[in-house]
């Protein structure tokens, strides 16, 4: 595979897995919540909470990266990194999931 190619892929990636936290109501997009039963209400889906999201945004943050570095072995040689490299990766996989945070919580619902 190519250098760029795969450079491409990863922020693809990177991306839907920035978004699909917010995007669905399924815990990675698979695993779905059982609904609370109110008393005397029809059962309906259960919503994800806040800090569930951010746990699964963490999540699928270390679970992109360790696909890059499997990208990356294999290309070539893998680079050691340091803590600022994972700051700013960090920091840039905060803001590729800002487009599914504005549809989630700030957009608004009509009804």
């Amino acid at each position: 595979m190519d250098s760029s190619l795969a450079a491409w892929l990863v922020v693809a990636i990177s991306i839907a897995a920035a978004n699909l936290p917010f995007l669905s109501e399924r815990v990675f997009g698979v695993i779905r919540l059982s609904p609370k039963p109110a008393a005397g209400a029809t059962p309906s889906l259960r919503t994800k909470s806040l800090p569930l999201r951010l746990l699964e945004l963490i999540v699928l943050y270390f679970v992109v990266g360790f696909l890059a570095r499997m990208l990356e072995s294999r290309i070539g040689g893998v680079f050691a990194q340091n803590w600022e490299f994972y700051a700013i990766t960090g920091c840039l996989f905060l803001v590729l999931a800002f487009p599914g945070f504005v549809l989630r919580y700030l957009r608004k619902q009509r009804r």
